[in-house]
């Protein structure tokens, strides 16, 4: 294995400088997630290898909610498949700033640990993405992401019943923090939130009242985001200029 020149060397500690910011934010919100953990049965390590593995916040907490719910694996698979697809649009979007000498393995490391918040501050960087920043940014946040996630569940233990109830509200704080600024920006988004709290209520509501056992709470997820999504994307399409910013 060669040795990283000046300029790799460099990169990489930017990498380092930029992922502290992020793992700091990283451990608030998994210690959330660890509450939320903690409430479906999960160990310490296995919260922990949780997090290694899935760096998303809706993500984790969709499968932590599909265990908790005794789901099938299929089941499991999938919520977080169709949680998680926004970052393989982001992964062939970063795939376009790479230099065409970048291997195959760098290109599958980069996109293991693309997150949003990597993946702003790799596409902000000028010229060719350079691996070993994102490498870099990786190696600070990601063992925070999941050393919160732990901790949270190891609180979730010691921490008396009223607190870990009242530490639970956090996690439901963070998502409204997600959608509340684009649904503020933008009324289709807005209406599409409302739509999909009203849809996902009556679903609920119906599976009681029809005995409809099957459709768990996971499996509503995966319906509700395919068609809500999928209607919007069709209804209303997003132009061109404005995926550019213009």
């Amino acid at each position: 294995m060669m040795p990283m020149t000046m300029e790799k060397r460099g990169a990489f500690r930017a990498g380092l400088r930029d992922g502290v910011p992020i793992a700091m934010g990283y451990f608030a919100v998994a210690f959330s997630l660890g509450i939320a953990g903690r409430n479906a049965g999960l160990t310490a390590a296995q919260g922990f290898v949780i997090s290694i593995l899935n760096h998303a916040s809706a993500g984790e907490y969709a499968g932590i909610t599909a265990i908790a719910a005794m789901a099938p694996y299929w089941e499991l698979a999938l919520t977080i498949l169709i949680t998680n697809a926004r970052y393989l649009l982001m992964s062939c979007a970063l795939s376009q700033r790479f230099s065409p000498e970048t291997s195959l393995w760098h290109r599958l490391g980069v996109g293991f640990g693309i997150t949003d918040e990597i993946f702003g501050v790799t596409m902000a960087r000028m010229g060719a993405v350079e691996p070993v920043y994102t490498y870099g940014a990786m190696l600070v946040s990601i063992p925070s992401w999941a050393a919160g996630t732990a901790l949270g569940i190891v609180a979730g233990n010691i921490l008396p019943l009223r607190v870990v109830s009242a530490l639970s509200v956090a996690l439901y704080g963070m998502f409204l923090a997600i959608i509340i600024p684009p649904a503020r920006r933008d009324r289709v988004v807005g209406a599409l939130v409302l739509l999909s709290f009203l849809c996902s209520f009556a679903l609920g509501r119906a599976a009681g009242a029809f005995r409809l056992d099957w459709l768990t709470g996971g499996t509503r997820v995966i319906l509700l985001t395919v068609l809500l999504a999928g209607g919007a994307a069709v209804l209303f399409p997003i132009k061109e200029e404005e995926c550019h910013g213009g």
